[in-house]
């Protein structure tokens, strides 16, 4: 006859159900609808009714869980075809911001976007402001001056995140382990010496 037992548990340890199978708690299965909604650990326990007093080791010990981990992945992934944002898409729209010229896209002179502008560089974009400015002109009437302003997004953000994404920093990855990188340091090659004015002349070998 096969054991039965069930029980739950404030830390990240499994469910267990029917004949030892291992099974998602309900906080567990709570922790991880709300860490979906912030990515936040701490904050996602809480909200799934763990002590605030240790959100924080249970945030870790949760996400550490084989089951809690393995159902994460699969509601992201779902998410993920639910929503059409995937990661190949957040790149492209990295790669857009990180190498849009400006002068494909703004008149420097009247701060206006360029009627040629394509649909991927008005994505740039981040803001656009028009200010109107009242003025006396040369007559002493009033006038309004406009003042334009465009905001485009943050390329070396984007620059910077790629860079992250392709592993082109140093080797240490900030989480304490070596990552790989592809880059090949090679030592510093010292440079030649040139020969000495008065090296003596070789002598020639005797005929035999």
């Amino acid at each position: 006859m096969s054991e039965v037992y069930k029980y739950n548990n404030q830390s990240g340890g499994d469910g267990r159900t029917m004949a030892g199978k291992r099974q998602l708690t309900e906080m567990q299965r709570k922790f991880c609808d709300e860490y979906l909604i912030d990515l936040n650990a701490t904050q996602a326990a809480i909200r799934a009714g763990y002590s605030p007093r240790s959100a924080s080791e249970l945030g870790k010990q949760l996400l550490d869980n084989s089951l809690v981990a393995a159902e994460v992945a699969r509601a992201r992934a779902k998410q993920s075809r639910r929503t059409g944002i995937t990661a190949d898409r957040v790149l492209r729209e990295l790669a857009r911001v990180a190498f849009c010229n400006p002068d494909d896209v703004i008149d420097p002179d009247t701060a206006e976007v360029l009627p040629d502008a394509t649909e991927d560089d008005k994505r740039c974009i981040a803001g656009v402001k028009v200010k109107y400015v009242p003025h006396k002109n040369e007559d002493g009437e009033f006038e309004e001056a406009i003042e334009r302003e465009i905001k485009l997004c943050d390329k070396l953000k984007a620059l910077d995140l790629l860079a992250k994404h392709l592993g082109m920093y140093d080797k240490d990855t900030g989480t304490g382990e070596t990552g790989q990188t592809g880059v090949i340091m090679l030592p510093d090659v010292p440079p030649l010496e040139p020969p000495p004015d008065d090296e003596p002349p070789e002598e020639a070998e005797p005929q035999e």
